[in-house]
This record gives C-alpha cells, sequence and structure tokens, in this order.
C-alpha cells in the first residue's frame, strides 16, 4: 500500500529578537523553499512578538508565500509557554506537514516543548533536509514524500536519516548555517495573514525586569578568510601566531572543539558541529586532525589549506593544498612571507 503524504504547508519558525529577524530564519526559508517546491505546496513564516509585522516583507522577500503573524504584548520577550501556546495554536488551525526551527538557543527550547504538546516526533541538529519516500516492510507501507531529516549520530561517526512518517507535523531544529541564505528579492509578493491565538487565561511563569546580552566576540559566518588552530597547536601562546596570520590576512580566527576545550580559544571561535558552520573564501586549518565533527563545521570552504606535521591527518583528504610541517616554523614564515619579506619554502 501506498500513501501520498502532499498535504499542508511547510513552515519556517521566523526567530526575532527586539523586532529583529536573526540570519538563522532566512538560511531556513532557503531550504524550507527548496522542501516546498518540491512538495508543491506554499512556504509559511511563523512571525511571533509584540510590533513585529514590518518584518513580514523581508521574510516573503527571502522565499516566503506567507507570513503568520502572531503579535501580542505577552510575546515581547521570548517565553517558552506563550510562544509554545501561540506556535501550537496556529500548528492546530493551519496543519502543516513540516516545521522547522534553527538549532539556537531558543530554538532548542522551543522546538521540543512544542513536539511534545504535538505529540508528534522531532529530529534536532539536522545537516540537511531532502524530500524522498520511506518503505515500512512490517506493515507492508510505502510512504511517499516524507522528510528525511539527516544529521551526524554516534558522535559524528555516522550520518543518520530520519523519517516521521505517522505522527504529524515532521519536526526538526537545523543547525546555523548550514543552509546557504537566498539572495533577498524585493519584488516578491506574499500574504500576511494576521493570527489571534486566543491566550485569553494564560499565565506566564515568570517575570521579566532586566535583559542582558552579552554580543559574539567573532562573526565567523561574515568571515571571508579564517584561521583555524587545533590541540595540535600546543598552547594558548602558540595561538598567538594564528592571530598574526589573521591579521596580516584580513581575516578572522577560530579553533576547533579540542582547542576550545583546552583554553586555546574562546567558544565563541569554535567551528565544527557543536560550533559554528563556516564557509569562508579560505579556510586555513592549523593543527586539526580533521575529525568528522571539525570538518561538518568547514568543509564547504571555497578553499582549504591544511598545515600539519601528520602527513596522515584526515584534514588532508579534504584539503586542497597542504603542508606537512612544524607549524612553529611554517606559520611565522607564512606569515612574513604575506607581508613580503621572503618566499615560503616548504616540503609538501
Amino acid at each position: 500500500m501506498i500513501e501520498k503524504n502532499t498535504q499542508g504547508e511547510v513552515w519556517v519558525f521566523a526567530e526575532q529578537e527586539e523586532g529583529k529577524l536573526s540570519d538563522v530564519p532566512l538560511e531556513l526559508l532557503s531550504k524550507g523553499r527548496e522542501l516546498a517546491d518540491t512538495l508543491k505546496v506554499p512556504l509559511g513564516a511563523m512571525l511571533l512578538g509584540h510590533l513585529v509585522s514590518s518584518q513580514a516583507a523581508k521574510l516573503i522577500a527571502h522565499g516566503a508565500d506567507k507570513v503568520y503573524v502572531v503579535n501580542d504584548e505577552r510575546l515581547g520577550h521570548y517565553q517558552t509557554t506563550s510562544y509554545t501556546a501561540g506556535i501550537c495554536s496556529l500548528i492546530t488551525e493551519h496543519k502543516p506537514q513540516i516545521v522547522l526551527f534553527g538549532a539556537t538557543a531558543i530554538g532548542r527550547d522551543l522546538a521540543p516543548t512544542i513536539a511534545s504538546k504535538m505529540k508528534c516526533g522531532l529530529t534536532a541538529d539536522c545537516t540537511d533536509l531532502q524530500i524522498g519516500d520511506h518503505e515500512d516492510k512490517s506493515a507492508g507501507k510505502t510512504y511517499e514524500n516524507l522528510m528525511y531529516q539527516i544529521r551526524p549520530a554516534f558522535g559524528g561517526n555516522i550520518i543518520a536519516t530520519i523519517v516521521n512518517p505517522e505522527r504529524w507535523p515532521q519536526m526538526a531544529t537545523v543547525r546555523e548555517g548550514v543552509m546557504p541564505m537566498s539572495e533577498s528579492d524585493e519584488s516578491r509578493k506574499g500574504q500576511v495573514v494576521e493570527f489571534n491565538p486566543n491566550f485569553n487565561g494564560l499565565s506566564l511563569p515568570m517575570e521579566l525586569h532586566e535583559i542582558r546580552r552579552r554580543p559574539k566576540k567573532v562573526n565567523l559566518k561574515a568571515a571571508r578568510i579564517i584561521v583555524a588552530g587545533g590541540a595540535g597547536v600546543g598552547s594558548k601562546d602558540n595561538f598567538k601566531q594564528l592571530w598574526d596570520l589573521a591579521h596580516c590576512l584580513g581575516g578572522a580566527v577560530a579553533g576547533s572543539r579540542a582547542a576550545v576545550d583546552l583554553g586555546y580559544i574562546d567558544h565563541d571561535h569554535q567551528v565544527g558541529q557543536t560550533g559554528t558552520t563556516v564557509r569562508p573564501a579560505l579556510y586555513i586549518a592549523v593543527g586539526i586532525s580533521g575529525a568528522v565533527q571539525h570538518r561538518a563545521g568547514m568543509q564547504e570552504s571555497a578553499k582549504i589549506l591544511a598545515i600539519n606535521e601528520d602527513r596522515d591527518a584526515p584534514i588532508f583528504g579534504i584539503a586542497h593544498y597542504g603542508i606537512v610541517g612544524d607549524l612553529n616554523d611554517v606559520v611565522p614564515r607564512l606569515t612574513k612571507a604575506i607581508r613580503g619579506g621572503m618566499s615560503v619554502k616548504t616540503t609538501h
């Protein structure tokens, strides 16, 4: 028996703070547009907040066909209770087949709460989403047009593909930066749907008196050149050589999770499965072995230069250029060469 699953829209949660959209929903709209076109259904965005309707035009310009706007004072600042109530009401009323969230601090709190309320599945930290079929041999059923929820599993050693054929909506959180953001098209037309979730009787468990935000120390996603170090750099002092190289290139400094755990660099600079996903024009990996968890965050860089003493390091398998040598020798000479002081002679 074949069950065709084509009803219902594809939705993206339009995360915003203080009326300003983050990049995450704009990235998700790019993938959502692809999924919706494959399924031949509209792409919607859920925009919750207080006085946020002005952001609907931006969501439409980035691919949304419909923007469901929920305006209420109790949504002025994120709280799990109010946002869950609003989104669950939306889902119950309009019955989307796919709902996507960014794997941000808010998304990781909100999505599982909604999945629990709606009694549906959720796959966290996806790195890809596709549409395909699934055969359940035990039940003698073939499900068409399901969302393949693809993510690393078992510490990144395998890539798991997860489907949710029975309990809908199909829900997933998607890691920041893994979906390229589409270009804004101001000529696109879309529908803005004002929605009243009926918050009568809703009691919020918290009262917010003050909000303090610490801005990130670096915007790795915007950097065109990144110099990243791993555990092989050896010390925080040795990392100063990477800062010098990045400075003369006009780039940013990053680190692997191992380097962060060792205290060589702050977590804001982490690239990889549990850090930031980047796509710079040039990624210089210094003392990074190239574990799959790190590669997941940088392997789509336009050009990758790897510097490592171990010629068998996995990072060389994805690098466009490789230098086998001691970073304490190679990096200073490379820095000096870029500044015009000498030529680099190394063994490849």
